[in-house]
């Protein structure tokens, strides 16, 4: 893990490593280490559908990926998990990335179980050698991606746990950033999306994942309820462009299925 990367959430200064411990440079701050990974926030941060969706996701996570393969399309009445994932992918620019004396850094907020994590970079195969940095603040989930990617022999991943609306990485850090499936439960949508920006290399491509209902298709009884049901923490599921910070380029919005859109955009230049 490159601690260079790495800042204080509290301040943003750099850190300095002890045996169990992350100490900040600049306040003092000391962020623990758990498993050597880094535990980069406080639990007073976490409010409201934050918590309780860690709840669920601390509590079961090996249930996440079986309902999402196999519950997804029958719930919206078609549409797959593979062509949700693939519709994201083209719109990081992936082949765009060229070998260079410093390999480039991706970002994955919320990284879940990993799902994500072996189709990014068989699509930037061109870089083998790039940072795959994964943070979330569910251990659980986290947990349940580490154990896939001991599994499948892939390449070592940087794992960081936190709170996606205080980023503990230094400004213009990373070349791409992703975001898939949580933006809808956070408390302060437009804070986790100005953190990404922040966070990013000016003009880097962004995406962010979540659901909506798709408006422009007929929608019955079905897959509106079920809709409902996997969105209760979220009075208005929606695509958050609203929020979008200042300054970002490139705007688009699309519906990757029934219960998903698809927002990409680049960081301020």
């Amino acid at each position: 893990m490159n601690l260079d990367v790495l800042r204080c959430p509290d301040c943003r200064g750099q850190l300095n490593p002890r045996a169990t411990t992350l100490i900040c440079a600049n306040c003092g701050a000391a962020w623990p280490l758990r498993e050597a990974i880094p535990v980069m926030y406080r639990e007073p941060w976490v409010k409201g559908p934050d918590k309780l969706l860690r709840y669920f996701y601390d509590g079961v996570p090996r249930l996440h990926d079986p309902l999402v393969r196999y519950g997804l399309p029958l719930w919206q009445v078609g549409g797959t998990e593979d062509e949700i994932r693939q519709g994201y992918l083209r719109r990081l620019r992936l082949d765009a990335l060229q070998p260079s004396a410093e390999p480039p850094r991706f970002l994955e907020v919320s990284v879940g179980s990993g799902a994500s994590i072996g189709l990014v970079r068989n699509a930037a195969a061109a870089v083998p050698d790039m940072e795959y940095w994964g943070f979330d603040l569910s251990w659980g989930m986290m947990s349940l991606a580490r154990e896939r990617i001991r599994k499948s022999l892939q390449r070592p991943v940087s794992w960081v746990q936190g709170d996606a609306h205080a980023l503990p990485f230094a400004d213009d850090t990373f070349d791409r950033v992703l975001h898939v499936g949580g933006i809808g439960g956070f408390r302060d949508p437009a804070l986790a999306l100005a953190e990404m920006c922040r966070v990013a290399k000016p003009g880097a491509p962004i995406v962010v994942v979540d659901e909506q209902l798709d408006p422009n298709r007929p929608n019955g009884w079905w897959p509106r309820m079920w809709f409902r049901a996997v969105t209760f923490y979220d009075d208005r599921p929606h695509c958050p462009t609203e929020a979008l910070p200042p300054g970002v380029t490139d705007v688009l919005e699309e519906q990757l299925s029934r219960f998903y859109y698809g927002l990409s955009f680049r960081a301020p230049a």
